[in-house]
């Protein structure tokens, strides 16, 4: 399209494939919308479109994501208020007319994909390195590790005992976010459980389950031991009264959760790709094999050919 639509807040330029959300930077613009600057919106991440009334003469235009393809609003889990929604443009309501036509014209553009959830994420995940200040602590991310470091007027006695802690990503399965705005409201990390493993070779299976390997999700065990009260957890940090604020805790558990979904599914590529492929030496095998059943005239000429390529496949 190579449209612009301006609203409040916000500038929507819609593209061929996508739309660039560009948020205003202003004392009355939200501060999350001011963290994040802008994002990019892929039509393949989007499940619908709506244009509804709004507050005192407006219209909002909205773009629903599909589950799964947004890390920010995977992280948030619903608790965003409507004021802070990204997808969400607010117009003046002489401009409705053209908000419909806009509207049209990304129903038009969605996938036939558009009412499943997304199987990946879609839209990019605020950037590391990132850092903000909890109530009894500072959290900081580098892309491959968050650390905990405890202030001495803020953290419980069983975080002094632990004593400040750093976890790679590869050993977290997710991240729990719970809104400063709420009652206590904390940053957790959620440990991963025992690694996936290949599956054994086997009947075919078909269905939703088909091809994935072992969850990884935490196991009993390790979320036993854990304590229930975030202010205990040396695996989270809590947020207070201008601590954690959710322009800057929000984007940062978005980063991590992307990091650890995207840690995560390499190994079970590489797995899945292993599990696909016969031993070489197994393969050679089975040709020496054949080919002493051809010399023997057990097998022809066309039988050794069309079997030795189908070992040969297989490699």
């Amino acid at each position: 399209m190579g449209d612009v639509l301006a609203g409040i807040h916000a500038t929507w330029e819609f593209d061929t494939d996508s739309v660039l959300i560009r948020f205003e930077r202003g004392i009355r613009t939200p501060r999350l919308f001011q963290s994040l600057r802008e994002r990019r919106v892929p039509h393949a991440a989007l499940s619908s479109v709506t244009l509804t009334p709004g507050k005192r003469g407006t219209v909002v235009l909205r773009a629903v994501p599909r589950p799964g393809a947004d890390p920010l609003l995977e992280a948030a889990a619903g608790q965003l208020k409507d004021g802070c929604d990204p997808y969400r443009l607010v117009l003046p309501a002489e401009r409705e007319t053209l908000a419909e036509y806009y509207a049209d014209e990304l129903r038009a553009r969605l996938g036939p994909e558009a009412d499943e959830p997304a199987d990946r994420f879609l839209v990019a995940a605020p950037e590391a390195p990132m850092r903000f200040k909890a109530y009894d602590g500072r959290a900081s991310f580098d892309g491959d590790r968050i650390s905990f470091r405890w202030f001495w007027t803020g953290a419980s006695s069983e975080k002094w005992k632990a004593g400040d802690q750093t976890f790679p990503v590869t050993e977290l399965s997710g991240v729990e976010w719970r809104s400063p705005e709420a009652f206590e409201g904390y940053l957790r990390l959620v440990p991963r459980g025992p690694a996936p493993v290949a599956p054994v070779p086997g009947p075919a299976v078909t269905g939703p389950g088909a091809g994935l390997l072992t969850s990884a999700a935490p196991s009993a065990e390790l979320m036993a031991g854990r304590p229930t009260r975030a202010d205990q957890d040396p695996a989270a940090v809590i947020f207070g009264l201008g601590y954690g604020p959710v322009h800057e805790s929000l984007p940062f558990a978005a980063a991590v959760l992307e990091s650890v979904r995207r840690k995560q599914s390499t190994p079970v590529a590489a797995a899945l790709a292993s599990a696909g492929r016969r031993d070489p030496a197994d393969i050679a095998e089975r040709i020496r094999h054949l080919g002493e059943l051809h010399q023997a005239g057990l097998v022809t000429d066309d039988e050794f050919s069309a079997k030795k390529a189908q070992l040969l496949a297989e490699l």
